[in-house]
Parts: C-alpha cells; structure tokens; sequence
C-alpha cells in the first residue's frame, strides 16, 4: 500500500475507500474481519491502477 499510494494516503486509502469487490467494506474492515491479506490485495489491484511490478 505505501509503495503504490504513499505512507498517508495509504493510511487514508485503507481507512476510508469503501470497495465494491470487498463487499461495501474499507481495507482496515475487511482485515478485521479476517478477510486474508492477498484477497484485500487483489481487491486493491482491481480497483486501482497498480504497477504489475507490485501486483
């Protein structure tokens, strides 16, 4: 996340972005809610354009 937004948009991204592909839920939501890592991830990627180098 901070490779690809940035330290404090990062943090903002993963707080308050609500995904379609997460169910209507933000980053920090899904993980605590235990959705895995590499599926928010994906989710990121999906929804953003992400280098292939980070994806």
């Amino acid at each position: 996340m901070k490779q690809q937004f940035g330290e404090s948009y990062a943090e903002s991204v993963a707080k308050d972005y609500v995904m379609a592909e997460l169910d209507g839920r933000t980053i920090e939501q899904a993980l605590a809610e235990g959705e895995p890592a590499k599926r928010v991830w994906q989710a990121v990627v999906a929804t953003f354009d992400v280098p292939s180098k980070l994806r």
